[in-house]
């Protein structure tokens, strides 16, 4: 036994098959013993090297989202500096990783010291490594004694599952093949308890304002997805029949089918009868693992006495909050609370007169329809919502102009052959596709399958792409808090390796796929069948825009000069990585028409572009931009 082959155990252990990363001569010794252990049929984790660093934490981050955990190898300083913003990326959406750095000896460490000699990668100071994870790790440690080495990786392991983010093990290159002790038992994952004292509390402060509700809404949140917790939150909405909408971030933990299920809630970018629906008709919000970040709340500032909130191992119940209260035991004892006594029924009298029944007891509360009947601006059903995501692929929007900010715009009949195809938009762009989504279904209701999953970017991919509908559980990935853009073009390789059976559509802005473009390279080397849509604005970073100057948008002023990128031929580049060996299509769309076309031949098993990746290169007007980021612009026009 030496280090690197314990390593290697602990990851079959745990299940990891791939270690994403870039080699370096400091991690040379480590990807040696691994293509030994390989290829005497010891191990199946297997090297998945990519284009740059960026990549392969990305890659293992969208893994360990699937999978439960998922790590990423590179070589010192030059390596270790480039994955650190994966890696603090991962430290906020709570995802556990394990960044493992092979670096330069103690023997040159101290050659440094005596007489300045700077090995390769190396900066000098002999920490600096070590205390840049940790500020972004649960524990971080330097490994320079094989004979200790299962101690410190055992407790880095045991910590990231714990507390479900980040560990950083930068290994000395001399003591990968060092001998140490064999392994012994499995890894424990240890979970904090609750105080129960205060869990007690908080609970009663959380039913006390249920008691005084009439329509209480729950707000599914990220931690439900990373504390695996979604079958506990299934059964609270089943047993209490109060409905639920998610945080983009948690965007299906349930499937998007489920009878209560009312949208995806984020503030002013949610659709207008969400908002309505969350604010107006609701009268408590419960947020469960809802992260109150700028994207959540989509331009609110703050919640208020008709909220509770359980996350980050607390729960506040309006002005009053609650330390020391682990999310698992509040979702649980919750639940026992809220099903002791028969529940209140909801809706006005007339209501439940025409329900037949109270309304939290049945399996299909619509607060679509409660707020029609009390006058608020909803669709008069659950049901007349949805539809009004998806437009039929034949139709197309009606006029040339511009859909009115937070309103779908109107179907009309198929245009003539002859006639001009309309010029996409955002909204249209992710309408078609989820009409696309909806066909590919297979079954209904919550056991319903699809044979896709969605990665969406930051900016106006994830506005556009939030209220696509996703049927299946964990079938829509993305940042939302960290919002790194380019992460979704590294991170589909890992959803793609953890979820093989599925097949991957990304969405992500020009600008941000120039960031992170070689990784198109992985996918194709890997022959993985992901659809990527880049969304070209005419080379524009149109989130940054609206965020800093608004009134581009509304004719007022011009462009930023530092929001306009350089123009590239994007479908070209499926020449750049592909090969008769590795085939890659690109494609251009630019109209309905064309869009369609692209729809049907991705749809297409025969189709010869499905042999491997395909680029899809939509062309977008540059003062175009998705109706939930629209109230940005509100000042414009006071």
């Amino acid at each position: 036994m030496n280090v690197s082959r314990y390593l290697i155990h602990r990851f079959d252990q745990l299940g990891i098959r791939y270690l994403y990363g870039v080699p370096g001569n400091h991690l040379g010794p480590f990807l040696e013993v691994l293509a030994e252990e390989r290829h005497a049929g010891r191990t199946q984790l297997e090297w998945v090297g990519t284009p740059t660093e960026l990549g392969a934490g990305y890659a293992a981050d969208g893994y360990a989202r699937i999978h439960g955990i998922g790590a990423a190898a590179v070589t010192y300083g030059v390596g270790a500096f480039s994955l650190l913003n994966t890696i603090g990326g991962a430290y906020v959406e709570q995802v556990p990783l394990v960044a493992m750095v092979g670096s330069p000896t103690y023997e040159q460490w101290l050659n440094l010291r005596s007489i300045g000699l700077l090995t390769s990668h190396m900066s000098p100071r002999f920490e600096s490594n070590l205390e840049v994870y940790r500020q972004v790790t649960v524990d971080a440690q330097t490994i320079s004694n094989s004979a200790l080495a299962p101690r410190q990786i055992d407790g880095a392991l045991a910590a990231c599952l714990s507390e479900g983010k980040p560990v950083y093990l930068e290994i000395t290159e001399n003591v990968f093949k060092g001998a140490c002790a064999a392994p012994v038992g499995d890894i424990a994952a240890t979970r904090r308890s609750s105080n129960s004292t205060v869990l007690g509390k908080a609970v009663a402060a959380a039913a006390k304002k249920f008691k005084a509700s009439q329509h209480p809404i729950f707000w599914g949140g990220e931690e439900i997805d990373r504390l695996r917790l979604a079958d506990d939150f299934q059964r609270l909405v089943d047993a209490t029949g109060i409905p639920f909408c998610t945080t983009i971030g948690a965007k299906s933990i349930l499937s998007e089918n489920h009878p209560l299920f009312h949208g995806v809630y984020n503030g002013k970018a949610s659709l207008p009868e969400v908002r309505r629906m969350f604010q107006e008709v609701a009268d408590l919000r419960v947020g469960l693992g809802s992260w109150s970040t700028s994207k959540n709340l989509g331009g609110e500032v703050d919640l208020g006495e008709d909220w509770i909130v359980a996350a980050h191992e607390g729960v506040t119940v309006g002005s009053s909050f609650f330390p020391n209260v682990q999310l698992p035991d509040f979702v649980r004892e919750l639940h026992k609370t809220l099903t002791k006594k028969p529940p209140k029924p909801a809706g006005k009298a007339t209501l439940r007169a025409a329900a037949g029944a109270p309304a939290r007891k049945t399996a299909a509360v619509d607060y679509y329809a409660i707020g029609a009947g009390e006058g608020i601006d909803v669709p008069k059903s659950r049901e007349a919502f949805l539809a009004s995501l998806a437009l039929p692929a034949a139709k197309a929007p009606s006029g040339g102009a511009r859909a009115k900010r937070g309103v779908a715009p109107a179907a009309a009949a198929a245009a003539p052959a002859a006639a001009v195809s309309p010029r996409l938009t955002y909204d249209r762009l992710f309408q078609r596709v989820n009409t696309f989504l909806a066909a590919a279904d297979e079954g209904t209701g919550v056991g319903a399958t699809n044979p896709y999953v969605v990665v969406s970017d930051a900016a106006f991919a994830l506005l556009g792409s939030q209220n696509l509908r996703m049927v299946e559980r964990q079938s829509f990935f993305a940042q939302n808090s960290w919002l790194a853009i380019g992460y979704s073009v590294g991170a589909v390789t890992g959803v793609k390796s953890a979820r093989p059976g599925k097949r991957p559509l990304v969405f992500v802005g020009d600008g941000s796929f120039q960031e992170t473009c070689q990784e198109m390279s992985t996918h194709t080397r890997l022959r993985h069948d992901t659809v990527l849509f880049v969304l070209d604005n005419e080379g524009f970073y149109g989130i940054e825009q609206m965020l800093v100057h608004p009134c581009f948008y509304a004719g007022q002023e011009p462009p930023a000069f530092y929001n306009i990128l350089h123009r590239w031929s994007y479908s070209r580049l499926a020449e750049v990585f592909g090969s008769v060996a590795t085939p890659m299509s690109g494609l251009v769309v630019r109209d309905e028409r064309e869009l369609e076309e692209a729809l049907r031949r991705i749809g297409a098993a025969g189709d010869p572009i499905n042999r491997g990746p395909i680029l899809v290169q939509v062309v977008l007007a540059q003062n175009d931009y998705p109706a939930a980021i629209g109230y940005a612009t509100d000042p414009c026009n006071p």
